[in-house]
């Protein structure tokens, strides 16, 4: 016992299981991690080598590269055993989600920038072939991708027109008015649908040219040729609409849920101290949602950057790309023109435009939320 003590004296006061593991078992752990991952770095080094005709030795499928990558994942658990010990053995429960997420995300990411960089058309016959960086020189040419990002840019700003569309309706549903669950309910329904079923029952059917309800309405109104899609503005403000109808709601929601959190007496020292309804809103309710407001403004803006179904299904991109997205433009380029190397070029700049632009996005309205405050 006194042997037990003794020893466990000696040991420092601040050192942690990691210390007490002998330094050849930390040796060897690092021995086969460092092992593994060049292994896997050199399979798929000589992989793509061969696969873009550098070089002529390497496999004719990427089966290897999973082996290699399974030999990677195994070496990384053994590492994390023999370098930290039971600090170790409580991270492999992390690992599978780990291999998981780089298997099903990092890899085909990566994947996919390789097709980028490749001349691959689904309805040639001469295959996939390595082109280097001229499917990035065609982009910055190609006048119709230049306008789906600029079509892009008024998607994105009818965000504000949908917050203060939505920031109403939560101040409406909020107040106590009759039948105020009713209306919650029904002001729901158009998130509970499919934006392709919007596309049919309104874009297709209610605002159709010849006998659509919206354009006998239009012409008993005085307008003479009310095509909702043929003219650019109109198309483009019409697929506006469709989508905030389907999306306001979600922003409502939140605001909503953000207004009935709101504690009820900051609103009634505010009347107490005689501010008007105007000022109630503006100096108190106002600045209190801001962070509610934010997170539901930026949600809707990453929903805004995915807009394709309403697009593809009511103009295809029309009349003249008016009307495009990027990503139904990048649709159309694989499907109608099956070229999968330019149209994964397209896709893998825009992954970086989004990324950049969420990122920004992030940054400002944090500290937007933090003057403000």
């Amino acid at each position: 016992m006194a042997e037990q003590t003794s020893t466990a004296n000696a040991w420092p006061a601040n050192s942690t299981a990691s210390d007490l593991i002998p330094p050849g078992r930390k040796r060897l752990g690092w021995v086969l991690m460092i092992a593994a991952t060049l292994a896997l770095l050199a399979t798929i080094v000589m992989q793509i080598l061969y696969k873009t005709e550098v070089d002529t030795v390497g496999f004719y499928t990427w089966r290897p590269v999973v082996y290699a990558y399974v030999l990677w994942g195994v070496a990384l658990g053994a590492w994390q055993v023999l370098t930290r010990g039971e600090d170790g053995q409580r991270a492999l429960f992390l690992l599978p989600a780990l291999l998981f997420t780089i298997a099903m995300v990092i890899f085909p990411t990566l994947f996919g920038f390789y097709i980028a960089l490749t001349d691959w058309n689904l309805s040639s016959f001469a295959g996939r072939r390595f082109n280097g960086l001229d499917n990035f020189w065609q982009m910055l040419g190609d006048p119709y991708y230049r306008n789906a990002l600029v079509n892009m840019v008024f998607y994105v700003l009818a965000v504000l027109v949908e917050y203060a569309i939505a920031f109403g309706l939560a101040l409406l549903l909020n107040a106590q008015i009759r039948a105020r669950k009713f209306f919650r309910v029904v002001f729901l329904l158009p998130l509970m649908l499919s934006p392709v079923a919007v596309s049919w029952m309104i874009g297709k059917s209610l605002m159709e040219y010849r006998f659509g309800p919206a354009a006998t309405l239009a012409r008993h109104l005085g307008w003479d040729n009310p095509a909702f899609f043929s003219d650019p503005l109109a198309a483009r403000i019409s697929i506006m609409v469709l989508d905030a109808w389907t999306f306001i709601p979600f922003m409502m929601i939140m605001l909503l849920a953000g207004l009935q959190a709101m504690s009820r007496e900051v609103i009634e020292a505010a009347r107490v101290d005689g501010a008007t309804t105007w000022q109630t809103f503006w100096q108190v309710t106002f600045p209190l949602m801001l962070p509610v407001s934010v997170t539901a403004v930026i949600l809707r803006i990453i929903f805004k950057l995915k807009l394709a179904d309403i697009i593809i299904t009511v103009t295809s991109g029309g009349p003249g790309g008016a009307t495009d997205s990027v990503s139904s433009f990048i649709y159309r380029e694989y499907r109608d023109r099956s070229n999968v190397g330019y149209g994964t070029m397209l896709a893998m700049i825009y992954l970086i435009i989004i990324i950049v632009f969420v990122t920004w996005l992030l940054k400002l309205a944090s500290r937007f939320v933090r003057n403000v405050n």
